[in-house]
């Protein structure tokens, strides 16, 4: 039944100009029937410059909007409309614009796990993968607010030695990572590598051997002689890591980090999504433009 699945869908990509897009957290099954796979920043260089008329984006919704957002000529779909983010929803509009008059010569970074609304009254986003360089290219001198993500500024002060002033988000899925896991998954595999997301705790930070972003992640499991390595991120990860290292054995560091919002979407509701052109993500012009700002600032410095 898959294998018609999967020939419906190939038809209908022809038919619809379409290009599939899915995050490294999808399931395995939707992975492998998409045209590009990565993480937010790279998903997001992949959406601005595709020739297709139709976007399908397994990923969560801000995503979607941030595709909308940089393609307003092409139309998204995301195929299960609630896929959302725990973590986006941590920041409201009202409770920004409060931080902001609190501290009106800050710039605003803000995380692209957020809201279109939310990056529209930022002054430049960053991924977890080039946060570093999005807060060095701010001036020395100048306050910055973080949003929405405590783990990933935190991180991010920490490294570079810079003060900043972080929103009390955090993703539920990597907090689920404890560095008690990370011990017990020690002893068991004493000479695997231990890699995890910049979204993870500080504690579960400091016993990491490398910490990355999911393309990093990718990069590090790639180019290192590591045969073993212990993965702290979201599971769906294992999926291409195993594909494109079948020598190397992973191991998730908890089976409890699982993000229910990716797993929403299946290789049938990516079917459905083409078939019925459903669930359209739009994104209002006025919102759009200033959101829109943000992000482009962020990919000419990437």
């Amino acid at each position: 039944m898959a294998s018609t699945i999967q020939e419906k869908i190939k038809e209908l990509k022809v038919k619809r100009n379409a290009v599939i897009l899915a995050h490294n957290y999808q399931r395995g099954e939707v992975q492998d029937i998409a045209d590009f796979t990565g993480d937010s920043l790279g998903l997001s260089q992949q959406a601005a410059k595709i020739k297709a008329d139709v976007i399908v984006f397994c990923g969560v919704h801000f995503m979607a909007e941030t595709a909308s957002i940089l393609c307003p000529e092409k139309l998204v779909l995301l195929p299960d409309e609630n896929a959302g983010c725990p973590m986006a929803n941590m920041i409201t509009l009202k409770e920004l614009k409060i931080k902001k008059r609190e501290y009106p010569n800050a710039a605003v970074v803000c995380y692209v796990n957020s809201t279109a609304a939310i990056k529209a009254e930022s002054d430049i986003c960053c991924t977890s993968s080039n946060a570093m360089k999005i807060v060095s290219s701010i001036p020395q001198n100048q306050e910055i607010i973080f949003i929405p993500d405590k783990s990933l500024g935190g991180y991010v002060s920490s490294r570079l030695n810079r003060p900043m002033i972080l929103w009390e988000g955090y993703c539920p899925t990597h907090h689920r990572i404890l560095a008690e896991h990370i011990a017990k998954m020690k002893l068991e595999h004493p000479n695997a590598k231990v890699v995890v997301h910049p979204e993870c705790t500080s504690d579960v930070i400091a016993l990491a051997d490398h910490v990355a972003s999911t393309t990093g992640i990718a990069k590090y499991c790639k180019e290192t002689n590591a045969e073993e390595f212990i993965i702290g991120t979201e599971i769906g990860i294992l999926h291409r890591l195993r594909k494109e290292n079948p020598q190397k054995i992973f191991y998730a560091i908890t089976q409890l980090a699982d993000c229910s919002n990716m797993k929403l979407i299946s290789m049938e509701k990516v079917l459905w999504s083409l078939e019925d052109m459903v669930y359209q993500v739009e994104v209002s012009d006025d919102i759009a433009i200033r959101a829109r700002v943000a992000i482009q600032k962020m990919l000419d410095l990437s």
